[in-house]
């Protein structure tokens, strides 16, 4: 019997837990999958040494990018993204870095397409932005990150107007706003310039129909859930886990 689980901060609604119980349960395995909720990354060696048969882990919010110094290892790819959401702990018990939300996206950037142009607004600065923007790089989109304060080549949500709007025809939410409990939240954008050509992804899955989601749906704005990608890049790090 192996042991997995997610570390995070306030994850008790985590899409990961339910997804790989069920998972063991319809394979009939005796895994188990745990979530390790913390305040401080450092907290992951006491899990480490705790959990004797801790085989893997994913990494969430917000640690994707603070848990990578105190890896053994980390595979090319995240390096290159700057974020790890997969731990793969050998037979040795170093802890490997990978990173499988890239992917995830990248699964499912297909059912945006066609876009009128290969224009993206990516709306947050976190680790899974970053695994976002390597996708986007890798398929020749023209991007542009938008933050809540000014960092050099960035768009604040204050200078966001009709004409970046218009230029710009994937939108894609890589903040927490709108998710479970709080689901009245959502991006500070202006809506009112979102048309039918526009394509709303969020990474949020709970609710299934976020607010970022809803105010697209009656601009005539396609809109999708980051579910399918959470289910993507889920599959993948227990690819990893198991070679």
């Amino acid at each position: 019997m192996a042991e997995y689980g997610l570390i995070g901060k306030n994850i008790e609604h985590s899409f990961s837990k339910s997804f790989f119980t069920a998972k063991f349960e319809k394979e009939k395995r005796k895994d188990t999958y745990q979530n390790f909720d913390i305040q401080n990354i450092n907290q992951l060696h006491d899990i480490i040494l705790n959990h004797k048969d801790l085989k893997g882990l994913n990494v969430t919010i917000p640690f994707k990018e603070n848990v990578i110094p105190l890896l053994d290892k980390i595979d090319k790819e995240a390096k290159k993204i700057g974020a790890v959401n997969t731990i793969k702990i050998n037979r040795k018990r170093k802890l490997i870095g990978y990173n499988t939300d890239h992917y995830g996206f990248a699964r499912v950037v297909g059912d945006f397409l066609p876009l009128k142009k290969k224009t993206a607004l990516v709306l947050g600065t976190g680790g899974v932005s970053k695994a976002i923007i390597y996708v986007l790089k890798f398929m020749d989109f023209d991007y542009k990150i938008v933050s809540r304060t000014k960092i050099e080549n960035n768009l604040t949500y204050n200078e966001l107007d009709k004409d970046i709007i218009d230029k710009h025809f994937l939108l894609i939410n890589c903040t927490p706003l709108g998710t479970y409990p709080n689901i009245k939240n959502y991006p500070n954008i202006p809506y009112k310039y979102l048309t039918k050509e526009h394509f709303l992804f969020d990474l949020t899955y709970n609710p299934q129909v976020t607010e970022f989601m809803k105010i697209g749906l009656l601009q005539g704005t396609r809109v999708s859930n980051g579910l399918k990608m959470l289910e993507y890049q889920a599959n993948k790090a227990w690819t990893i886990w198991k070679l």
